[in-house]
């Protein structure tokens, strides 16, 4: 957990399918969601930021929950999925077989 920035989206390819999910770190809390914006479906990782509402789409600024995956603000107007995330000595893992939203 301690390489993830502080509220800096980090993009992943987790389990055997290589879902694309990009990682949130805030403070001692890490969220997972789909790095895939449901409005462009462009990745966060690629230069979306995190504001107080949640993390920015950087094509058309959609702002997505980090708790629901829901946004926030146009254009984008169907929510990402969001999945578990455990912590585990430092270590972060992500159950992405079911988005928990």
């Amino acid at each position: 957990m301690t390489d993830l920035d502080d509220r800096k989206p980090s993009g992943f390819d987790v389990g055997d399918e290589h879902t694309p999910i990009v990682l949130v770190r805030d403070g001692d809390t890490v969220h997972a969601l789909r790095d895939v914006c449901s409005h462009a479906e462009v990745a966060f990782s690629d230069g979306g930021e995190v504001g107080r509402d949640g993390v920015e789409c950087w094509l058309h600024g959609s702002c997505f929950d980090l708790r629901t995956g829901r946004p926030s603000s146009p254009p984008a107007t169907e929510p990402v999925d969001v999945f578990a995330v455990e912590l585990r000595a430092g270590d972060v893992y992500v159950d992405v077989t079911t988005a928990v939203n």
